[in-house]
């Protein structure tokens, strides 16, 4: 573990660095980009046999890692667009001068990562943290192992430590690093350790990113192709059994429908993973012991209809689908984090909606059906990071779209421009002439210039 007066060193090696102006130069940023991404498809096979080492991933599912580059390649598009100052128009009282937005670096910024997708809740972050004009201090997981020394490996490769650093450890380092002083924090992970940060970076008033989570619904509504919708709850619940923090949580599914949607979301899993998914190369397993005696204390309430079936020593816990909770069970108070979707059911989309809301903001809601009208209120009548109409999951990796969570569910955003904006200062630029002044704001105010400031004004 590092002590505090190495990190110490290191951000003040990285801030040395940041001051020589090298970063802000738009070469120079993409020119680091197109070296992460070719570092990272340098090694793709060892970060797929990490992964499977970890989460034991089907490599289909694995590359999900490896699409980072995919957000590497767009910000490299429009990179000299996002870094270019942008005029304003301002308003008449301030003719002749013009206005501008002039986007810069934070400096030294902190990421840390999370375990369930230890590359990519790394790399897409340091996307914009590079893409921005920033150093950057990385800390991945120590939960995901392997992955994350692999992470580490690939990072210390391809930067100069005076540029970006890799700093592993467990929850001490963690806490080591959250004493010094950044620019920024961005950190991917719960809630539970999300106020943590937050606390932490607030005694340096360092504004800071939460990814946090939350138990995101999926509300099924009558009107729907139940067998597609079906098929998308299960890959999106599944997948990475479970273990992704934008997953439905819990299914909400009107009682004229529900018979036939949990016959066909138990015909999706047979048909996905087989009679026996503890067989099925493309099933993941739990990270660790500690989180899949988490999850198995939760299979004691309610009626198992789809799987149930565990083995510790695998850290194997089959695709399971439990009837008959109450929104009071504990499976119902915090985020799942797992491959468990409890079923409650609605009358009245009304019912659903009073349901959701009476809960904390999630980080995803997703909702099912063919009629706009209900889309458009279920929009209007709930709040969450982000929202699926007829799709599960996908939201994330659109880069055109930021995604962030609302309260409990997180703070401030990523992906795409949004990535840019995050490790960004907009600073506001007012220029004007010397050859011009109009005397008006000067002393001594007189009747005549008190008229003008009103008519200008509008007052």
């Amino acid at each position: 573990m590092l002590t505090p007066s190495p990190l110490s060193e290191i951000i003040r090696q990285q801030r040395e660095f940041f001051a020589t102006g090298t970063t802000k130069e738009v070469a120079f940023r993409i020119e680091q980009l197109k070296r992460l991404k070719q570092a990272i498809l340098d090694n793709q096979t060892a970060i797929l046999e990490a992964v499977k080492a970890d989460l034991r991933r089907a490599d289909f599912e694995a590359y999900a890692e490896i699409t980072a580059v995919a957000e590497i390649d767009y910000a490299l598009k429009h990179l000299k667009s996002w870094a270019k100052p942008k005029r304003v128009s301002v308003p008449i009282a301030q003719f002749p001068s013009s206005g501008y937005i002039y986007p810069e670096p934070l400096g030294v910024v902190l990421i840390i990562g999370a375990w369930n997708y230890p590359l990519q809740l790394v790399v897409s972050p340091l996307i914009g943290a590079i893409a921005a004009g920033n150093c950057a201090i990385v800390k991945p997981s120590e939960i995901s192992v392997n992955t994350s020394r692999v992470v580490s490996e690939i990072l210390r490769k391809t930067f100069e430590p005076a540029y970006i650093t890799v700093v592993e450890g467990g929850a001490e380092t963690s806490q080591a690093l959250l004493a010094e002083k950044f620019d920024h924090i961005f950190f991917t992970g719960s809630t539970r350790v999300g106020k943590i940060v937050m606390e932490a970076a607030a005694k340096n008033l360092t504004p800071v990113t939460l990814e946090l989570g939350g138990k995101s619904p999926c509300i099924v509504d009558s009107e729907v192709n139940v067998k597609c919708a079906a098929r998308r709850i299960v890959w999106g619940k599944f997948l990475n059994a479970g273990q992704t923090c934008i997953a439905p949580d819990y299914l909400l599914v009107q009682r004229s429908i529900k018979e036939e949607m949990l016959e066909a979301i138990a015909s999706c899993i047979r048909e996905f993973y087989g009679e026996n998914p503890a067989k099925s190369p493309d099933y993941a397993r739990i990270i660790d012991e500690r989180q899949f005696d988490r999850l198995v204390a939760l299979l004691k309430e309610g009626k198992i209809i789809v799987g149930g079936e565990v083995n510790r020593s695998d850290r194997y816990i089959a695709p399971t689908v439990i009837d008959e909770i109450s929104w009071q069970a504990p499976i119902m108070q915090d985020e799942i984090f797992g491959p468990i979707l409890p079923v409650l059911e609605y009358e009245e989309l009304t019912e659903a909606i009073a349901n959701v809301n009476h809960r904390p903001k999630p980080l995803a809601l997703y909702f099912f059906s063919n009629n706009k009208e209900k889309q458009a209120r279920v929009l209007r009548e709930t709040s969450s990071g982000t929202v699926g109409i007829n799709e599960t999951v996908l939201q994330f990796v659109v880069p055109q779209l930021p995604f962030g969570g609302v309260g409990n569910s997180g703070i401030g955003s990523y992906h795409g421009k949004a990535s840019f904006d995050t490790f960004s200062k907009y600073k506001s630029v007012l220029k004007n002439t010397l050859w011009f002044d109009i005397k008006l704001r000067y002393a001594p105010y007189t009747k005549g210039k008190l008229y003008l400031f009103k008519k200008i004004f509008s007052l």
